[in-house]
């Protein structure tokens, strides 16, 4: 079986039976490509000729090339998948990724914003012009619900339920509906009603957020927003499109609400992902205490 043939079967699990994200894809598929030119330029074999002693020295060229722990534990983790494929369509007798163990490595917590920085990077966009609606609008629906910046920008206008306060956010083929507080329905009802279409530049336009051409807002797009109101704000932390859904699933843990409601706002298919947000307030607390405490 050709180097070729490995890869299309495996971009065709990845996409069709995985139903991998399009980051996941792209990160597993880049992975197993850099290996098999690492084969073509080292050992002049294809993926299906590779054992043990190879692919742990291959793991180690990573390492001594100066990878960082988690670029070296994602190759591992895109390795075992890509040949328990191969072992799984009977295309490999044997998976020969056994031996390879990632990294252990100290988690590092997410950044998360103070409510006082959330607040002040809500009030950065101006309302004087329709990119400034738009824009509360956006910061607004993403701190009120914790999606994801990829969820964000895929929202059409039927997935939102102003009346009842909700949105309905569809990943990975599994739905999930999610309430707004007041001032996102707010924001939400005036960027929907009167700036939207002024914006769109096709009345069949089905987006609900849509740059300056009338079209569907870019990742690339919202990120740069994103680092305007940032440095409008004067936040020195650094903010991505993440940290507000960080700061969304802290904020609401601070204020007693449990793990298993904030998994499910979040999407996650493990708590384990949640749980995360628990170290998170507790090393807020514990930062309180070695401040404030007379003694500490």
């Amino acid at each position: 079986m050709t180097n070729e043939e490995c890869m299309e079967l495996f971009e065709t699990y990845l996409t069709g039976e995985k139903k991998a994200s399009q980051n996941t894809r792209s990160s597993y598929l880049r992975d197993i490509r850099q290996f098999g030119e690492y084969l073509d330029s080292h050992e002049e074999i294809g993926y299906t000729q590779a054992d043990e002693e190879i692919l742990c020295a291959y793991i180690a060229y990573l390492r001594s090339a100066g990878k960082s722990v988690a670029t070296v534990s994602r190759n591992i983790a895109s390795l075992k998948c890509f040949y328990s494929v191969l072992v799984t369509k009977h295309r490999m007798e044997s998976n020969p990724t056994g031996k390879l163990v990632p990294d252990k490595s100290v988690q590092k917590l997410p950044q998360i914003l103070t409510s006082r920085e959330v607040e002040l990077l809500l009030e950065q966009p101006e309302r004087t012009d329709l990119k400034g609606y738009r824009d509360r609008a956006m910061l607004e629906l993403l701190y009120a619900t914790g999606i994801r910046v990829t969820e964000l920008i895929n929202l059409d206008v039927s997935d939102v339920n102003l009346n009842v306060g909700v949105i309905r956010c569809v990943s990975h083929e599994k739905e999930r509906f999610i309430p707004l507080y007041p001032a996102a329905i707010r924001a939400l009802t005036e960027y929907m009603e009167f700036i939207r279409p002024q914006m769109i530049a096709d009345a069949d336009e089905q987006s609900l957020f849509v740059n300056v051409s009338g079209e569907r807002m870019s990742r690339q797009g919202f990120w740069k927003i994103i680092k305007t109101y940032q440095a409008k704000a004067h936040i020195e932390k650094t903010i991505t499109p993440h940290t507000l859904r960080h700061s969304f699933a802290a904020h609401l843990l601070e204020n007693g609400a449990d793990l298993r409601s904030i998994q499910e706002m979040l999407g996650h298919a493990d708590i384990s992902s949640t749980q995360v947000y628990s170290h998170v307030v507790k090393k807020q607390i514990k930062d309180v205490y070695n401040k404030a405490h007379p003694r500490a």
